[in-house]
This record gives structure tokens, C-alpha cells and sequence, in this order.
């Protein structure tokens, strides 16, 4: 006699697309809050961040164990084909972050969930930039990110005294690559690293809870990230030192159509299936074998 399924599908559930099951009765983990955010920041704990534009990835890295998943505007080259993410508007953003939210609630619904502010959607003034972080907070988003130091310091201030976390981004900021002249290494020098240290003890002060630093070289990431007690550091080909890492979907998995970054690692080389690569990310980065700074920083 063949046994029924411990638990069989609702009626009407099926679908030829099903590619995302129904929530399980428990999750595997708590939901990642702020509070455990910084409580891993402050006992030593690698923190884990991948970008995710769409719900059957968002929930694979949900179950693999990814705490933080960026809705990042490099969708805009990885998705939509830009030759930067200049291009990408607010509206992009609000579809692709109520997606990834979506994902994160048919599965564990458990990972951190960060949405980026497009180029043009904070520039103009604090109150563009409060207009702008409501629709992606509406759309499912626990914290917004944006690009930039000095003049953005009181617009993070701003935020964060209305009650929405931010995640500020130094470095390499891609939505200026052509004032930057490219995607160059940032804060070489010593005039270059002082302004990079102040702009980030300044976004600390102003309530930053995050701080992307992006190319930035390995000592000087190192160095912040002990100075930085109130901001935890997540480094992208800024060396082992930062408080946690970030992948680009895409370029973890092996899938950049392009040259693929110095910092990058394919984890899909060495996995059977693309949750495993995720996994394997994850124990990387926890254990400190990811990234190596002699092959993946300056």
C-alpha cells in the first residue's frame, strides 16, 4: 500500500510554476531583527548579506541561512541589462522589494530584508529621501540603503529619528562611478582615508546601523570596523576585517556575463545546487575563509 504525504497539498495549491512551497509549520531560525544584528556585531559574529531580486531566490537564501538580503539596484545591470545602475527608478525598486518580501513570507521569512534607494530618489532633499524610504519600507523592506558620506549624514539622521534603519555604503559608491572615474579602489592614500574615516565615524553618529564599504582597502576597512562599535562594517572586496560580507547574487553563483570582480568567489564552482552554494557562503564568511585578502582585497 503506498503511504499518503505527512502533509499533503492544499487543494488548487498546485501549480506548474510552484517553485515556492507553503511556510513550514516552524522555522529553522528566529527572524534576524536590528537587536540581533547588533548583538552579532558585538560579540564577533559574522554577519552574512546577499542581494536577491526575486521571492524563489530570496527564500533559497533564506533557508540557507543568509541574514541579510539586499534588494540592491545592481539589478539594474544583473536584471534589467543597464550599463550601471544609474538608470534604475524607484518603481524598479518597490516591484523587485515587495518580490523578494513576498519570497521571504512563502518560506522562513526569517532574513533581514535592506532596500536601496535608487540614484535621484534622496538627492534632493531629507524629506525626497523620507518619501522615498516609506515606499520601500511599505513594500516590505526592515531598512533602506544609501550611497555617499558628508551631505547625506543628515539625511540618515533625519531617517533614523522617524524610526527607519539605515544602511550607509562608502567606497566604491556605483551610483557615482563616473565622478569616481570608474570602478577604482577608494580610500588609498592618506587624505583619501582620513575623508573616508570621518564620513564613516559621521554616519555611525547619525544613526547608521550598517555601513557597506566597497573596495576599500583591507587595512583601512579593518581599522574602521574597530572603530566603528555602533555600526557594523559589510564589506564587498574590502578584505576579511569587516564585520560581515555581501555577495552579488549573480557573481557568487558564477553567473557574471562580464569580467568577474577580484573580490568575488564562484561558490557554485564547488556546490551541487545553488542552496549549497549559499550554505556555503555563509560557513565561508563565518569562519573567516572568506574572503582571502591576498586574492580578494587590496
Amino acid at each position: 500500500m503506498t503511504q499518503a504525504p505527512a502533509h499533503p497539498p492544499a487543494a488548487g495549491s498546485a501549480s506548474p510554476y510552484g517553485t515556492l512551497p507553503a511556510a513550514p509549520p516552524q522555522a529553522v531560525r528566529k527572524p534576524v531583527s536590528l537587536p540581533r544584528l547588533r548583538e552579532m556585531h558585538a560579540q564577533g559574529e559574522k554577519i552574512t548579506m546577499l542581494t536577491a531580486y526575486d521571492a524563489t531566490f530570496a527564500a533559497v537564501a533564506d533557508a540557507a541561512g543568509v541574514e541579510c538580503l539586499l534588494v540592491g539596484d545592481s539589478l539594474g545591470m544583473v536584471c534589467q541589462g543597464l550599463s550601471s545602475t544609474v538608470g534604475v527608478t524607484l518603481e524598479t525598486m518597490r516591484h523587485h522589494t515587495e518580490c523578494v518580501a513576498r519570497g521571504l513570507r512563502r518560506a522562513q521569512a526569517t532574513a533581514w530584508l535592506i532596500g536601496d534607494l535608487p540614484f535621484g530618489s534622496y538627492h534632493e532633499s531629507k524629506e525626497q529621501a523620507l518619501r522615498s524610504a516609506m515606499v520601500l519600507m511599505q513594500a516590505g523592506a526592515h531598512m533602506v540603503k544609501l550611497e555617499g558620506g558628508g551631505w547625506t549624514t543628515e539625511t540618515v539622521h533625519f531617517l533614523v529619528e522617524r524610526g527607519i534603519p539605515v544602511c550607509a555604503h562608502l567606497g566604491l559608491t556605483p551610483q557615482t562611478v563616473h565622478a569616481l572615474g570608474g570602478y577604482r579602489v577608494q580610500g588609498r592614500g592618506d587624505e583619501a582615508a582620513a575623508t573616508l574615516t570621518s564620513q564613516a565615524h559621521a554616519l555611525q553618529d547619525a544613526g547608521a546601523s550598517m555601513l557597506v564599504l566597497e573596495m576599500v582597502p583591507a587595512a583601512l576597512s579593518a581599522a574602521l570596523t574597530k572603530e566603528l562599535t555602533h555600526c557594523a562594517t559589510i564589506g564587498i572586496g574590502a578584505g576579511v576585517g569587516t564585520a560581515g560580507q555581501v555577495l552579488v547574487l549573480h557573481d557568487m553563483l558564477g553567473m557574471n556575463l562580464g569580467r568577474m570582480p577580484k573580490f568575488v568567489h564562484n561558490f557554485m564552482a564547488e556546490a551541487h545546487s545553488v542552496q549549497g552554494a549559499m550554505q556555503a557562503y555563509v560557513q565561508a564568511v563565518k569562519q573567516q575563509r572568506f574572503p582571502v585578502d591576498a586574492l580578494h582585497a587590496w
